[in-house]
């Protein structure tokens, strides 16, 4: 999954960012899912953790989000299970200032 999301995200800023501004980790690794560099930090400044899960525990995903994230990057968790849309869970703070953007 981590390498779709990046995928995505390279498409959606495709005039913005390069290939090696976003690397997927490799699975087990600590640290966020997605490493991105500081041009990508300033588009997307999120410490992004990614699931595929039929069942997840969405609270050890955020929990994991947190400890991978700063003070610039803002814990993430995008998640999906087999069949079914993506989604992204963030703070509350979070979402009430991106729609303020």
């Amino acid at each position: 999954m981590q390498k779709a999301i990046k995928n995505i995200l390279l498409e959606h800023f495709k005039d913005q960012l390069e290939e090696d501004d976003i690397r997927s980790t490799s699975m087990g690794a600590s640290g966020v899912d997605l490493l991105l560099s500081p041009a990508a930090q300033k588009l997307i400044p999120y410490a992004i953790e990614c699931k595929n899960q039929e069942r997840l525990n969405i609270w050890g995903a955020i929990d994991q989000a947190e400890k991978n994230s700063t003070e610039k990057l803002k814990p993430i968790v995008i998640f999906k299970k087999n069949h079914s849309k993506t989604y992204v869970t963030l703070e509350l703070t979070e979402f009430l200032t991106l729609l303020k953007k």
